[in-house]
């Protein structure tokens, strides 16, 4: 049988590393990551990237391969994907695509191209930005384009001026370059994990409580001593953010706690909204107890260490 790629996609904290892989293990795979923030090298704590011991072996691909200083990119991404998912299927073993960055995911598995951008057009509108503030140029954006305005925030000002950047240099709707579902590169088979919104808003308030025990604050010290500040989508992280916030207004960084397990809770809620679009994705509830094997089953891929 011809080796295809497993997804297991959803919102956070509902054990999307633990299950992919359990399911390396069981197939013979390679984790590849779909996670914009675990492409970091020492955001580890406040991104839950599985630790050394955790992986149990199994070999991990796009992990710690950026400075906090770089920007992250959806295009480079796919790039360097799809060529980790093409050398593990030559070797005849599965990737195994893990994350909750929707976008990430459909890079790699759907036909999508990624505009170019002009660094002129990108000043002024992040000058604009600056000036007037995000609600005013999401505005623009519902004047020029109301499906992506439906789509993006008003309060993301990153990915308004990315849309309306988009808008002025192809003339063509920025919603044109969002992903749809449809026929994907691999036969991947995708594996949803969800839980009731209450029970994964309490496993949120738990996770986070856990990060600034183990040490989120002096992560993020230690990454302000390597520029995270400088950097455009390491500083945005979930925490990383909130605690940068608190240092600089000289609030006790452990109060940021509150504020990052509130913007984590409206962060799930969002990353829902993108994978249930997607009826590609079969759903299983994360806390059951043969999660494993309904995993098997749905994947109906042979196990080949049953």
């Amino acid at each position: 049988m011809t080796p295809r790629p497993v997804a297991v996609v959803g919102p956070t904290a509902t054990g999307k590393s633990g299950l992919a892989i359990e399911l390396a293990l069981r197939l013979g795979g390679d984790m590849v990551n779909a996670d914009a923030m675990q492409l970091y090298r020492g955001m580890d704590i406040g991104t839950a990237k599985v630790t050394p011991e955790q992986r149990r072996g199994v070999p991990h691909h796009l992990l710690d391969v950026l400075q906090v200083t770089e920007t992250a990119s959806v295009a480079a991404y796919q790039r360097d994907a799809r060529h980790a998912v093409t050398e593990v299927l030559a070797a005849g073993r599965i990737p195994v695509l893990v994350g909750g960055s929707g976008l990430y995911v459909s890079a790699v598995l759907d036909d999508l191209e990624f505009p170019g951008t002009d660094q002129r057009v990108r000043a002024r509108l992040e000058e604009q930005l600056a000036r007037h503030g995000a609600a005013q140029l999401h505005e623009r954006l519902r004047e020029h384009d109301p499906a992506a305005a439906e789509r993006i925030l008003p309060s993301n000002g990153r990915r308004v001026v990315r849309a309306l950047e988009v808008i002025e240099l192809t003339g063509r709707p920025f919603a044109a370059s969002l992903p749809r579902p449809g026929p994907e590169r691999y036969g991947t088979v995708q594996l949803g994990l969800d839980l009731a919104a209450d029970e994964l808003d309490t496993r949120v308030d738990e996770r986070v409580e856990q990060m600034f025990a183990a040490g989120l604050v002096d992560e993020v010290r230690a990454l302000l001593d390597r520029g995270l500040r400088e950097g455009r989508t390491a500083s945005r992280a979930l925490g990383y953010q909130q605690i940068v916030a608190a240092l600089d207004s000289g609030d006790d960084p452990h109060r940021a706690a509150a504020p990052t397990a509130q913007a984590t809770r409206r962060f799930v809620r969002r990353q829902r909204s993108w994978f249930r679009r997607d009826s590609r994705i079969a759903w299983l509830d994360a806390g059951r107890s043969d999660l494993l094997d309904a995993a098997l089953t749905l994947a109906d891929l042979p196990s080949r260490h049953g």
